[in-house]
Parts: C-alpha cells; sequence; structure tokens
C-alpha cells in the first residue's frame, strides 16, 4: 500500500451531496468521495455511463482541512426572457418555458489536502492519470478550477503521516496566548477519517465526532445517478507550527516539498 497527496484550492468550490437537480444546489464543507472518485475516473478518460465504480472501491480518503472556507450563495438563472423552445430543456425531451432558478452554493477560499492511499498499482495508475488527464480536473462543478499545485506527490508511503507531519499548511500559525493551552510547537487541524484517526501521542483519547454522508458513488449514469452512505470519523490534532507559515512564502513551501519527491 501506498498513496498520493491532492492539494484543493482555488477562489470557489462546491461538493454536492446530492444526485437529483433541485433548487437549492448545496455544498458539503470538504469534499465528497464520489466528487472525487469522479474526477479520478474523468482523469483516465472514463464516461459517465461507462465507470465501473467496482475499481476505486478500496480507495481510502483522508482529508486535512487547512482552511474551511466561507460559504457563498450565487443566486442563478437559466432560460430567462426567451421563447419557450429557447428555454431549459425537460427530462421528457420539451422546454420549461420560464427562467431556471436555483441557489448554488460554493465555499469561498478553501483549501483542503486529500491523502489517497491503495495498492501501488492503483496509485501509480491514478498518478499518470492526474499528471495527464484525459478531462481535466475541477473542484466539484467545471467552473471551479484548482489552483497549482494540484497534485502535489505522486507516492509515499505513508500518505496520512504526511499530512500529519510534512505536508506545508495553507494558513498562519495563530499567535501563542499564555494560558491557552496549545502546546508550543503544534497548532490543532481538522482532519476526516475513513477509518478510526489514530491515537494521540498523550493518554487522553482523541475527541471524534462521527459524521454519516450519502456520497459514496454506484452510478454516474446522467439519468440514473445514485449513492450509498459512508462513516467519517472528524477529529482535530496537533501538527507542527513550522508546517504554518506568511502567505508570501506559501508558494514556495509547496514547491520545495514537491520537489522532494523529484530529489528522492
Amino acid at each position: 500500500m501506498s498513496g498520493l497527496l491532492l492539494r484543493l484550492a482555488g477562489p470557489l468550490q462546491s461538493w454536492g451531496e446530492r444526485s437529483a437537480f433541485t433548487p437549492v444546489r448545496d455544498t458539503a464543507p470538504f469534499p465528497t468521495r464520489s466528487a472525487l472518485i469522479g474526477m479520478f475516473a474523468a482523469a483516465e478518460g472514463i464516461g459517465r455511463g461507462e465507470a465501473n465504480l467496482d475499481r476505486y472501491r478500496d480507495l481510502r480518503l483522508t482529508v486535512r482541512v487547512d482552511r474551511p472556507g466561507v460559504r457563498l450563495v450565487d443566486y442563478h438563472t437559466v432560460g430567462g426572457g426567451f421563447p419557450k423552445d429557447r428555454t431549459a430543456a425537460t427530462s421528457q425531451g420539451s422546454n420549461k418555458g420560464a427562467a431556471v432558478i436555483t441557489r448554488r452554493h460554493y465555499l469561498s477560499d478553501a483549501v483542503f489536502v486529500v491523502a489517497v492511499t491503495a495498492a501501488d498499482e492503483t496509485i501509480r495508475r491514478l498518478a499518470d492519470a492526474l499528471t495527464r488527464p484525459h478531462w481535466a480536473p475541477y473542484l466539484g462543478r467545471r467552473s471551479c478550477v484548482p489552483d497549482e499545485p494540484f497534485l502535489l506527490r505522486r507516492h509515499v508511503d505513508d500518505p496520512e503521516e504526511e499530512l500529519r507531519t510534512r505536508v506545508p499548511l495553507s494558513r498562519t500559525a495563530p499567535p501563542i496566548k499564555d494560558g491557552d493551552g496549545q502546546e508550543a510547537g503544534t497548532i490543532p487541524v481538522d482532519f476526516l477519517w475513513e477509518q478510526p484517526p489514530p491515537a494521540g501521542e498523550s493518554e487522553q483519547p482523541v475527541p471524534v465526532d462521527v459524521i454519516d454522508i450519502n456520497d459514496v458513488p454506484v452510478s454516474f449514469a446522467q439519468h440514473g445517478r445514485s449513492h450509498t452512505g459512508r462513516r467519517l470519523n472528524r477529529t482535530q490534532l496537533p501538527v507542527p507550527r513550522s508546517l504554518a507559515g506568511p502567505p508570501q512564502t506559501l508558494m514556495q513551501r509547496l514547491i520545495d516539498y514537491a520537489h522532494l519527491e523529484e530529489s528522492a
């Protein structure tokens, strides 16, 4: 087993939790498994109706929340002021005859780093596809283009350990205040685990918030999208303060980290 590391950052992201079109297009507060598997399938050139999703069943995804972002709502209209035959189409082959109004939710200025763990052969296949994608990756919606660097590392032996100890944080370390309970050398960061999180170094158990989410894709077919549920463990772990730094040094820190793989 090994893994790769993705950095999901950009002006806007949107990780929808519902497979059906609704007037309110929400976003989860973190990247969903469905969106990430869709990204991998698109990079490999697998269309919606041809995706054999069993090939992604054994992927283990761990998310580090560098910046949760700010929720933004866009009042969105399609087809207003046109003759009926030029308005939005219906699933029955007709036209709606009026504007379609939706409220689309986004995360603004969010940053997540995702550890993808799987068999070595699977990681090599995904890394090759993400390096030269058939269809360009996006952050939940096609309008949400990812920042660079996107694929931070193609191969690491323990990607979850990298998240906790080595991957640069896209935030500034908060000042340490007397009596605030922080360890001088660490800062708390939120993580989302598909398996029980690692135990902390102290004797105290790590508090865990268990989340049930319906985001495991069964089918991406245009008229037959379906999902099942999974359970996530959300917790906060200390990471070295040295991983954070002023915004003006972030890009250089990320580039230096990515280049460690080339020099290894």
